[in-house]
């Protein structure tokens, strides 16, 4: 049974909900640059997200409510000198709830994303991992991706 779908406006409590988690885990690792309990998007944001074209928002729902979500965002370099035409499916976002952890939740929702990409014709997928997120960085690894680059920062003091 599929348990994936749409993301819809009855989802949006409870996406703000696990949007806060995922802050907190950010606001642990990098207290300087992520601030305490704050959400990414509001709810007027997240109901034109859903609404948005090129955005695509997924839930895990088995009945009782999200349990997890994935945020993805279409891109595309037109016309760049420097870059080629592909189209890249970017994961923005990637939440299990903390108590649901463990039952291959992110693993589905990813699993999902990446049959849409390729039906879809994507050339890639894309994410960014915060480093000393070593969580998320092992359960990205364990489906396949690698890094395609890293950003360096120098914290002037």
């Amino acid at each position: 049974m599929n348990y994936i779908r749409k993301a819809e406006e009855r989802d949006i409590p409870r996406i703000l909900s696990l949007l806060l988690q995922v802050n907190m885990v950010h606001h642990n690792i990098r207290p300087d640059l992520f601030k305490g309990p704050a959400v990414k998007y509001d709810r007027e944001e997240l109901c034109k997200i859903l609404k948005s074209d090129d955005r695509l928002v997924f839930v895990f729902d088995e009945g009782t409510g999200a349990e997890g979500y994935i945020f993805c965002e279409i891109q595309q370099h037109k016309d760049s000198r420097l870059m080629t035409d592909i189209r890249t499916l970017y994961i923005d976002d990637l939440c299990v709830d903390e108590t649901s952890r463990g039952k291959r939740i992110g693993h589905r929702l990813y699993e999902y994303v990446y049959s849409l990409a390729k039906v879809e014709g994507f050339y890639n997928i894309t994410l960014n991992v915060w480093h000393g997120n070593d969580g998320a960085e092992h359960f990205y690894e364990s489906l396949g991706l690698s890094v395609q680059k890293t950003t360096l920062e120098c914290i002037i003091k």
